[in-house]
C-alpha cells in the first residue's frame, strides 16, 4: 500500500488556498494526486474565516514547527517575501524534507544556497511557479530544451505592468490613472514599486538566465528599468511607427558576452510578443536547433500559480514512491558565477523623443551628430509642431549604448539647436 506524501504547506493565501482547493479535491485530474495529503498549514492567525475547512489540528501559526515534523515530507512554501522563508526553507531541506516553492525573490538571491543545501540532504527544491504562474517553463529549460544551444530568453514576465501598458495603449491614458485603475481592480499592490519598477521581472529573469545558460546570474548585476517614464504620448507615436510598446525581460548570449535586463522596449507589431496583452505572460525561447517555441498564459493568480505548485508536487509523489535515489533530471547543478556584459557596452535599437525650437536644419544637424557617434539611424521625423516647438522622434539601427548616450549628451550643445528637451528614450527589440 503506497503511503501518501504528506505535505506542510506554509500560507494560505490566494495561491496557498487554490492549492489546497486542488489536492483537497481531486475528482477528474491526474491519480497521482490522491497520493498526496495536507498535514499542516501554517498561517498567521487561527481566526481568521477560510474559503476552505480543515480538519481540527491542521491549521497551526507554528511554521517552525511544521519544517521540523518528522511526519511531513514536503513543505510547500507560499508565504512570499525573503524572510522568514529562505530559513524555512533551509530548515526544511536540514530535516531532510523536499521543498515546493513559488517565491522567486527567495530563489533569485539565495537559489545557490539554497540548492547547494539541498545537493547535502539529498532532497528536491522545484519552483515551477516562481517564474509565469502557470505557464510551463522552469521544467522545459531544465530538461525539455537542455539539449539546445540557448541563444535568447525574452518575455513578457509581469502581469501588471502589461496590464497598464495595455490600458494606456487602448485608452490613451497615462500612467498614474492606469495605476490606480489597477490597484482597485487588485492587479497592481498598493505599493506597486516591485512591479512597475522592474524589479518582480528581475527577479525572474535572473532565474530563468541561470537555467538556460547554465551560469549563475546574480541579481543585483541584472539592469532594471520600470515603465514609469513611459508616456502616453510615446505610446502613441510607438503606435504610429509600427511598434507596441511592452516591458520585456531579456536573457541573451551573444559575441559580446551573456546580458540580462529588463525595461520598456518597442517591439514591431509582427514580432509575436506585441500581441500579448493584459494580465497575461509570455516567454519565447530560441536556441539551436528548435529554433524559437514562446509559452504563453495566464503568468499570476491563485489558480494558475497553484496548477504549478501541484504540478510539482505530483512529480515528487511520483518520483518518490518509485524511488529512493534523487532524479537528477530534477537536480539544478551549481552553476559557476558570470560575468554579465555592463550596459555601456549593449548592442541594441533606441527611441528618443526631442522637442527643440522649430528651425531650419534642426533634423540636418541632430542627423550629422549621431553619425558622428556612429549612430545609424533608421528614422528621424518631426511628429508634432507646437507654440514653435518641434516634437521629434529618432529611431536607430543597432548600436552599442555607449556611443548612443554620448550623442545625446552633445545634442544640447549645439549652437542650431536651441531649448532642446529630451523628454523619452526608450529601447527598440534589437534587429537580428
Amino acid at each position: 500500500m503506497v503511503q501518501p506524501l504528506k505535505i506542510g504547506l506554509l500560507g494560505l493565501g490566494t495561491v496557498g488556498t487554490s492549492t489546497a482547493g486542488i489536492l483537497r479535491s481531486p475528482q477528474g485530474r491526474h491519480p497521482s494526486l490522491t497520493d498526496i495529503e495536507i498535514a499542516k498549514v501554517g498561517v498567521k492567525t487561527l481566526d481568521k474565516r477560510r474559503a476552505i475547512e480543515f480538519p481540527t489540528g491542521v491549521l497551526t501559526t507554528d511554521l517552525e514547527g511544521i519544517v521540523s515534523d518528522p511526519n511531513i515530507d514536503v513543505i510547500v512554501e507560499l508565504i512570499g517575501g525573503l524572510e522568514p522563508a529562505r530559513s524555512l526553507i533551509l530548515k526544511a531541506i536540514a530535516n531532510q524534507k523536499h521543498v515546493v516553492t513559488a517565491n522567486k525573490a527567495v530563489i533569485s538571491r539565495y537559489g545557490e544556497e539554497i540548492y547547494r543545501a539541498a545537493e547535502q540532504a539529498n532532497v528536491y527544491v522545484l519552483m515551477e511557479a516562481a517564474v509565469g504562474g502557470g505557464i510551463p517553463i522552469i521544467r522545459p529549460l531544465q530538461q525539455t530544451l537542455s539539449v539546445n544551444r540557448i541563444q535568447t530568453v525574452l518575455g513578457i514576465i509581469n502581469g501588471t505592468t502589461n496590464y497598464i501598458l495595455t490600458k494606456m495603449a487602448a485608452e490613451g491614458s497615462d500612467f498614474s490613472d492606469v495605476l490606480t485603475e489597477a490597484q482597485e481592480l487588485g492587479y497592481a499592490e498598493a505599493d506597486p514599486s516591485a512591479d512597475v519598477d522592474g524589479y518582480d521581472a528581475a527577479d525572474k529573469i535572473a532565474i530563468l538566465a541561470t537555467l538556460a545558460f547554465g551560469q549563475q546570474v546574480n541579481l543585483e548585476d541584472v539592469s532594471c528599468e520600470g515603465i514609469r517614464q513611459v508616456s502616453a504620448v510615446d505610446i502613441q507615436y510607438a503606435e504610429q511607427l509600427g511598434f507596441e510598446i511592452k516591458l520585456l525581460a531579456i536573457a541573451q548570449q551573444d559575441e559580446t558576452g551573456l546580458q540580462a535586463r529588463v525595461h520598456p522596449t518597442l517591439v514591431p507589431k509582427d514580432h509575436p510578443l506585441a500581441s500579448i496583452d493584459g494580465v497575461n505572460n509570455a516567454i519565447l525561447v530560441e536556441g539551436d536547433p528548435i529554433g524559437q517555441v514562446m509559452f504563453y498564459g495566464p503568468g499570476a493568480g491563485g489558480g494558475a500559480t497553484a496548477s504549478a505548485v501541484v504540478s510539482d508536487l505530483m512529480n515528487l509523489a511520483t518520483m518518490v514512491h518509485t524511488s529512493n535515489l534523487v532524479n537528477p533530471l530534477f537536480k539544478i547543478p551549481q552553476h559557476p558565477s558570470s560575468r554579465l556584459v555592463p550596459t555601456q557596452e549593449l548592442v541594441t535599437r533606441f527611441y528618443a523623443r526631442l522637442i527643440c525650437v522649430d528651425r531650419p536644419g534642426v533634423i540636418g544637424n541632430l542627423g550629422t551628430c549621431f553619425g558622428k557617434h556612429d549612430v545609424s539611424l533608421e528614422s528621424i521625423v518631426q511628429i508634432d509642431f507646437k507654440n514653435g516647438l518641434a516634437e521629434i522622434v529618432v529611431v536607430t539601427h543597432n548600436v552599442k549604448e555607449q556611443k548612443f548616450r554620448e550623442a545625446l549628451a552633445e545634442i544640447p550643445q549645439l549652437e542650431a539647436i536651441e531649448q532642446i528637451e529630451i523628454p523619452s528614450v526608450l529601447r527598440v527589440l534589437r534587429e537580428k
